[in-house]
Parts: structure tokens; sequence; C-alpha cells
């Protein structure tokens, strides 16, 4: 807007009338104005100092540098060698400008570069297409002792497909885990992706060589991010916020027992508000048409026998799920897609 303005003819009033429209201050038309119509300044050259080194002597440092004695060396260092020697050159900081000037000047150190991680983006519609899998840290007894829950949800039905507690961390034990839990509900080979964070089972070569074998692909969140892997972080949070979960427990057997009555519960009984207050197991097991439609003709009776109480509309169910992403794409990106 401003070189609008500054372009139209110098008049006093027709550059009010332009400002004033364009919400523009006069005076700032015409400080850019002024700034424009002024010629610019010659530019010219800084002449090289009468001290500097001349071309010949700074190929000579040059030369000095690169010489197998000092190639390695840091500037300060060949400096105060040089004097050690009864020779003087240049400056240290004049060491460094003629390497600069070469272009041989860079960190010494090998820096790490991260990778970049790749956003994972995960979509489910129907049971045994995507599960998520973590472990998480139940108190012992004892201070600083644990027990460690790993559970396999699915994320489209959020039934716990498989669980065990143990005593530690251990690739081994969720190899045979999987396995088991594989089996048990006979996926085919090429459907399943299994999503998890990046602790050390989760990426350890074992781990990976079974879900090869198994046809199963493998999906990670990115690091220090937990939104990539939420229905496991939830589901931890809905175990330890249970009125009935112990501070401690006090042996291995107890840890069992007590996820044992949590995951029957959990699975046939708990509503899940994120699969329309169904239980985990009607939806993975295809029961939810039913439950569905047995809940709108309660509905529709209750709304035929009292209509004046549903001001807005008819009363219906919650929506049934259809699909379950991790981290969907944007409408952006959808939309260019």
């Amino acid at each position: 807007m401003m070189q609008a303005v500054i372009a139209l003819t110098a008049k006093s009033g027709l550059t009010a009338s332009a400002c004033a429209a364009l919400g523009l201050a006069r005076a700032s038309v015409y400080r850019a104005r002024s700034r424009r119509l002024q010629p610019p300044a010659p530019s010219s050259a800084r002449p090289a100092p009468a001290r500097a080194l001349g071309p010949e002597e700074r190929s000579r440092v040059l030369d000095l540098l690169r010489t197998p004695r000092f190639v390695d060396l840091a500037p300060a260092e060949i400096y105060a060698t040089l004097l050690d020697e009864g020779v003087y050159l240049c400056s240290i900081r004049t060491l460094y400008r003629i390497l600069a000037e070469n272009g041989e000047v860079r960190e010494r150190r090998d820096q790490r570069r991260h990778p970049v991680y790749q956003k994972p983006e995960l979509l489910a519609e129907a049971p045994n297409q995507v599960w998520s899998w973590d472990i998480t840290k139940l108190m012992g007894p004892a201070k600083w002792s644990y027990f460690y829950l790993y559970v396999i949800l699915d994320i489209f039905s959020r039934r716990v497909v498989g669980w065990c507690v143990a005593d530690a961390e251990d690739t081994a034990l969720f190899k045979a885990l999987f396995d088991e839990t594989f089996a048990k509900h006979g996926v085919p080979p090429g459907q399943l992706t299994l999503h998890a964070d990046r602790g050390g089972p989760m990426k350890a070569k074992a781990t990976a060589f079974l879900l090869a074998d198994l046809g199963v692909t493998k999906s990670h969140s990115r690091p220090h991010t937990s939104n990539d892997n939420p229905f496991s972080e939830a589901h931890f949070k809905t175990l330890k916020y249970q009125p009935q979960f112990p501070k401690r427990f006090g042996c291995i057997e107890d840890a069992r027992s007590f996820c044992r009555r949590f995951f029957t519960w959990y699975n046939q009984d708990h509503h899940h508000v994120g699969i329309g207050l169904m239980t985990p197991d009607q939806v993975h097991y295809g029961q939810a048409n039913d439950v569905h439609a047995a809940r709108q003709d309660v509905l529709t009776q209750a709304y035929q026998a009292n209509p004046e109480r549903f001001v807005r509309k008819a009363p219906v169910p919650p929506p049934m799920p259809t699909q379950t992403w991790i981290n969907p794409p944007r409408k952006t990106d959808i939309s260019q897609a």
C-alpha cells in the first residue's frame, strides 16, 4: 500500500485522501517518498590498511600452515611454537583470517547430526489393523523396586489383546508375548502394523526380526513426542487412576492378580467414550451394530413416550467408531493429495 501511495502524483490533497482511505500516516508517506527521490550514496571499497600483509606474505603464511608440521595444529599453537623459535609472522587472528579466506577453517569436532524423524500417520478401520504397545512400571514392595507391565492394545477397539507382568524390560519377554498374542488372534501376514515408542525393547533387532518374520509392519514414535503413542499412554492413565490401584504391590503375583481383574473389567465392562460408549470387546468382536441398534430402540421408545422432553431432536446413541487415527493428516494435506 505504501508503494501505491508513493507512486501517486505528489499533491497534498490526493496523498491525504489516499492515506485516509488506506489508513496510512501522511508523514510516513512523505519520508518514504523523500528517500526514494534521493540518489543513493556512491559506495567505495574499503582500502587495504597499510600495515596489512601483502599477497606474497599471505601466500608464505598459508604455505607454512599447510606443511605437515602444522597442518593439524590450531593457529594459537602454531603462533606459540614459532615465537619459541624466534619467528613472528603475524597475529593469531590473522592466521585464522588467512585460513578462512581459503576455506580451511571448520569445526574440528565431529558434530552429531540428528536424523529427521517422520511423523507417524496410522489409520485403523477395523480391529487387528494397528496395535500399539508399551511398558510401564509398577512400584514394588520397597523403594526403587519395580515390576514391568507389558500391554498390547488394539487402537480401533481399544481392547487389550495381550499383556504380561515381568521383573525386567526384556526383548525376549516381549517376543514370547507377541508370538502368543499374534497366534491367538489369527492375524494374517501383511495386515497388522505395530506401533511403539523408541524404548530399548521396541527398537531391538530381535523385535524387528520377529515382526519381519510375521509380516508385521513396525512403526515408531518420534523421540520425546508422547502424542505419537496416545492410546497406550491414555490406557496406562486409566489403569493407574483406578480407585483400587495400590501405591505399591507386595509381590509380582499381587501385580498379576490385580492386572488380571483390571483387564477383564476393561475389556468386557468398561464403556469407552472414544468408541461410542461401547466396551472394547463389543467393538473388537463385531457386536457394535447390534448394540447400537438396541440402544436406538430404547431411545426411540423414550422419545415416543415423552417427546416434549427432547427439545431439539429425537435422541440418538453415540456414533459407532468407523476409523481411528494416530496423527491424522491435516485437512490441507488431504485436499492437496
